[in-house]
């Protein structure tokens, strides 16, 4: 005899199951935790989007602002960064 004789194959049947359904639960929820987290990130993402275009549409009627009361006075960019050929 070769000792697997003793093994029942229903309950090793039943042991690889819920192995199997254990882990299928486990990658769903790893998944799903990921799958959140990305989601989180891309409406971070968004707000952060919405809140650039506010201040660019800001910049521009200041700067629409400036030009109409002083039009002989050009408007110089108040710009600290540096180009990127300056780098």
């Amino acid at each position: 005899m070769d000792g697997n004789d003793s093994v029942d194959p229903k309950q090793s049947t039943g042991d690889m199951a819920a192995f199997v359904q254990n882990l299928l639960q486990q990658m769903q929820s790893r998944f799903q935790t990921m799958s959140d987290s990305i989601i989180m990130k891309i409406d971070e993402m968004g707000s952060r989007i919405d809140e650039l275009e506010q201040s660019i549409n800001d910049l521009r009627a200041e700067m629409g602002a400036e030009n109409s009361s002083s039009p002989s006075v050009p408007a110089v960019p108040k710009d600290d960064s540096k180009s990127p050929s300056e780098v």
